[in-house]
């Protein structure tokens, strides 16, 4: 099985993080190919920089495809193009490591906390969480204020506001709003004692659980293969034929 794992801004080095997470949950049997788009931005961190950052992942799917790869995780808490990236993937999944994240934190636990980057963020973890079911399930939307490609050095901070959101009525565990804390995770969960849910893992395992019971995604509706139509300007190798 290979799966590919987009990193939706252009950070080499965070690209390593994510492929050192992604390796440690994937099975032996898996190929894990991380990938850096050359386009976009270099970090996300708000509405305009995901906006920038379709295209390149959405190129990087379409490669996919064309290496015929097994299906597709989503290395941006934002999630970005992700339905758009379901229209090109033919029948592969596509998982977006917010959506994994949810999804496997509200298996283990009632309610849970994000803990993220900047609290601009804040407002699309909810949307999120809202979009995705979990508007009950989702207590709290914590940030430690330290800038995505920084966030490597961050880990006490993200520890205490996983303790302290893990005070709060109804917080049983905690979910990493960022690529970038996926190292993190079992550490802050030995430290916390809690379950600790890094969405590039979740997004792994969540991926290989579909293609090995042979569930893809949809490639039909909403999901169908994107109009025949051309695109102008900077847009137009995005020509659908």
């Amino acid at each position: 099985m290979r799966i590919r794992v987009i990193n939706p801004n252009t950070s080499a080095s965070m690209t390593e993080t994510i492929a050192a997470s992604a390796h440690a949950a994937a099975a032996p049997d898996t190929v894990i190919e991380a990938v850096t788009p050359a386009m976009g931005p270099a970090s996300i961190e708000g509405h305009y920089d995901e906006a920038l950052a379709v295209p390149g992942v959405l190129t990087e799917v379409a490669r996919g495809v064309a290496d015929q790869v097994d299906g597709f995780v989503l290395a941006c808490f934002g999630d970005p193009g992700m339905d758009a990236a379901r229209e090109l993937a033919q029948g592969r999944p596509v998982i977006g490591i917010a959506q994994a994240a949810m999804h496997v934190a509200a298996l283990s636990a009632r309610g849970f906390a994000v803990v993220t980057t900047l609290s601009r963020t804040a407002g699309r973890a909810w949307d999120l969480a809202r979009s995705y079911g979990f508007g009950d399930r989702c207590r709290e939307v914590l940030a430690c204020e330290v800038p995505v490609l920084a966030v490597d050095s961050a880990e006490d901070m993200v520890a205490d506001l996983a303790r302290e959101a893990l005070t709060h009525d109804g917080v049983e565990a905690i979910v990493l709003g960022c690529a970038g804390m996926a190292e993190m995770a079992a550490r802050v969960s030995a430290e916390t004692g809690a379950p600790v849910i890094d969405g590039v893992g979740a997004g792994v395992g969540l991926v290989e659980t579909m293609v090995r019971i042979g569930v893809g995604g949809c490639a039909r509706g909403e999901y169908a293969v994107p109009l025949a139509k051309s695109y102008a300007g900077l847009l137009e190798p995005f020509t659908v034929s």
